[in-house]
């Protein structure tokens, strides 16, 4: 590891006040980008309502197309994704569930065309090509790491393909845990305007459009699925293939729940307030349990910080000046 502390000393070609001058630059970068995210106000349902147009047209397009030809159309729209498509499929590395899978991921994280499966597969064959290709590169022909021994720098370049191929489901997972999370809040709530929606005598469509427009600014993920679902129970030739695609486009156990008492109820013609209350009742003192939880965790994950920089500034500032007088008296 070269020495960067003496004058001399440099790091990949850089010095110490060049080193300095350029995490001096990304921190500003870093408040200019905070303030620009703060100082900004976007509308969170502008882009939310123009998929869900897009899906009402698509929709409407799939009942009025009788032929198949027709129906490939609609789907395939995107010249580059086809170009994906077809050196996969000649590669015969494309593979239908696989797609489909993909494709369930890609509506769990918000992401409603289905072109970007095709891109993410592509991504996952591309990608360690790309990024294992320039590891090596960087390791072995430009000997950027000459002090690495052979073994890391197998390590780095095992990481690096490993990495390009697990990027994409990485990147997908998070938008989903994050996007889950964030319908996980309004649950209980959108139940309880549900129920009200449904002692006011409303059908299921006219409940699930009208709690989508009251939540659409406090949860607007979840006024989006449930406008979706709107769209879908005015379109679709079965009731239940509407919940069904509603507890697949969102994965949390909660949601799945109430479909089922929603299909149930479709089915059987029972209650449907009464069993929505007892959802909503479980799920506020579900929400409860985890935020007791996240309280009594709070004393332990703040013993760290504690140690490490709240005790040592507040020994400073208490004995500080009593040190600086016992050193004067000595």
């Amino acid at each position: 590891m070269p020495d960067t502390s003496s004058p001399g000393g440099t790091l990949l070609g850089l010095t110490g006040a060049d080193i300095g001058t350029i995490m001096a630059a990304l921190a500003m970068l870093a408040v200019l980008v905070a303030i620009y995210a703060a100082s900004t106000v976007r509308d969170p349902m502008a882009k939310r309502v123009k998929a869900l147009n897009e899906r009402r047209e698509q929709l409407k397009a799939g009942i009025a197309a009788s032929t198949s030809k027709r129906r490939t159309k609609i789907v395939h729209q995107n010249d580059t994704t086809d170009r994906m498509r077809d050196l996969m499929k000649n590669l015969k590395v494309l593979q239908d569930d696989q797609l489909k899978q993909v494709q369930i991921k890609l509506a769990q994280a918000g992401i409603r065309s289905k072109d970007w499966a095709v891109a993410v597969i592509f991504a996952r064959m591309v990608l360690p090509v790309v990024m294992g290709g320039g590891a090596a590169l960087a390791i072995y022909v430009f000997d950027m790491f000459p002090t690495y021994g052979d073994m890391s720098k197998f390590g780095m370049f095992a990481g690096a393909l490993l990495g390009g191929y697990k990027a994409p489901d990485i990147y997908i997972e998070n938008k989903v845990s994050k996007r889950s999370a964030e319908i996980r809040k309004g649950v209980p709530d959108a139940l309880d305007l549900l129920v009200i929606c449904a002692e006011a005598g409303l059908t299921v469509d006219a409940a699930f459009s009208r709690v989508a427009r009251e939540l659409g600014n406090a949860y607007p993920e979840l006024g989006e699925e449930f406008h979706l679902t709107s769209i879908e129970l005015s379109f679709q030739p079965e009731r239940r293939l509407a919940f069904e695609n509603l507890a697949q486009r969102v994965r949390l156990e909660q949601l799945k729940g109430v479909v089922t008492t929603m299909i149930q109820t479709e089915k059987y013609g029972t209650p449907l307030a009464s069993a929505l209350r007892v959802l909503s009742a479980e799920f506020r003192h579900e929400r409860m349990m985890r935020a007791e939880e996240k309280a009594a965790r709070l004393p332990a994950i703040m013993t760290v910080p504690l140690i490490l920089f709240i005790l040592p500034t507040l020994f400073v500032v208490i004995l500080g000046p009593a040190a600086c007088s016992i050193s004067k008296a000595f």
